[in-house]
């Protein structure tokens, strides 16, 4: 008998549950839910970070300076707070909660994420995610590019107790207007007691990550910061034990593993050396109005 099989031979829905480490980015707390030691990715899907929920005084805000990525694409998504976006195309753009920044980093970009200079001089509540997407390897060093989905852009499907945004790709008969450079789904979920959201298997790569609230999955009950990797082929019905909020996301295996150091993603590693080089030496394109930088680590 197999890991995903139980005494009875019926597949267990749930193949692996993740747990996520503790991390600081620019004074700010952040749960890294992958990669992890137990799953490196999942579809495109090879970083994924839970941001706050945190508290920031008047006068202290969200500080990540200018740093560069490579081979990817950066998805950020809030639930709380705004965040402002600057990047070396020259785009400066503020994001808030159901808005969706989509940055494609491709042979390479740099950027940073602040918070709003205004909303800084009094309290401000921020909670969110960020997640980058791998990108398939033909499109690796793809020009960058940015793009923001507005208030009403991405559309939510309501009913029986859900209310569901489709962030990314297609799901639930609704598909997102952002445009990605390989299929995937990504769907923000919040559930009423008792409210119950059935997972289909269209995928074969998918997870569930719980940000509030407590659920069940064909009777096991699971709580807020975990990722639940779903079986190929698994069709589960997730119960809402109170309210509760969660992300489902997923796609097609990558063409091949990736490597990832620091921001840099790659299928090669000598590409990534190339890019700590880059870096190093003053290569990347700057962020205009925005001159503090992330020293390459162990540089500093």
């Amino acid at each position: 008998m197999n890991d995903r099989e139980t005494a009875t031979g019926l597949a267990k829905p749930i193949e692996t549950v993740i747990v996520p480490r503790t991390r600081d980015i620019g004074g700010f707390e952040v749960r890294r839910v992958l990669p992890s030691s137990r799953r490196r990715m999942v579809g495109p899907f090879v970083f994924l970070d839970q941001m706050g929920p945190a508290v920031l005084p008047p006068g202290k805000g969200l500080d990540v300076r200018v740093h560069p990525h490579i081979g990817l694409a950066t998805v950020t998504y809030l639930f709380e707070g705004t965040i402002v976006h600057r990047d070396s195309l020259g785009s400066h753009q503020a994001i808030r909660p159901g808005e969706l920044n989509w940055m494609t980093a491709g042979r390479g970009i740099t950027h940073s994420e602040r918070s709003d200079p205004e909303i800084r001089k009094r309290e401000e509540r921020v909670a969110g995610l960020q997640i980058w997407v791998a990108l398939p390897q033909r499109h690796e060093e793809t020009g960058p590019a940015f793009a923001h989905h507005g208030p009403g852009a991405l559309p939510v499907i309501e009913g029986d107790g859900k209310r569901l945004r489709v962030i990314v790709g297609e799901s639930f008969g609704a598909r997102a207007p952002v445009e990605t450079l390989s299929e995937m789904f990504y769907v923000d979920a919040s559930l009423a007691a008792g409210a119950t959201l059935p997972v289909d298997a269209v995928h074969e790569e998918r997870a569930i990550y719980l940000v509030e609230g407590s659920v069940t999955v064909d009777d096991v009950a699971y709580v807020p910061g975990q990722l639940l990797v779903l079986a190929p082929g698994a069709t589960p019905t997730i119960r809402a034990a109170g309210a509760a909020r969660l992300v489902l996301l997923g796609g097609e295996p990558m063409d091949g593993p990736r490597h990832i150091w620091w921001n840099f993603v790659s299928s090669r590693r000598e590409r990534i050396e190339q890019a700590k080089e880059d870096w190093r030496q003053g290569r990347f394109d700057p962020v205009p109005g925005d001159d503090e930088f992330i020293p390459l680590p162990g540089d500093a």
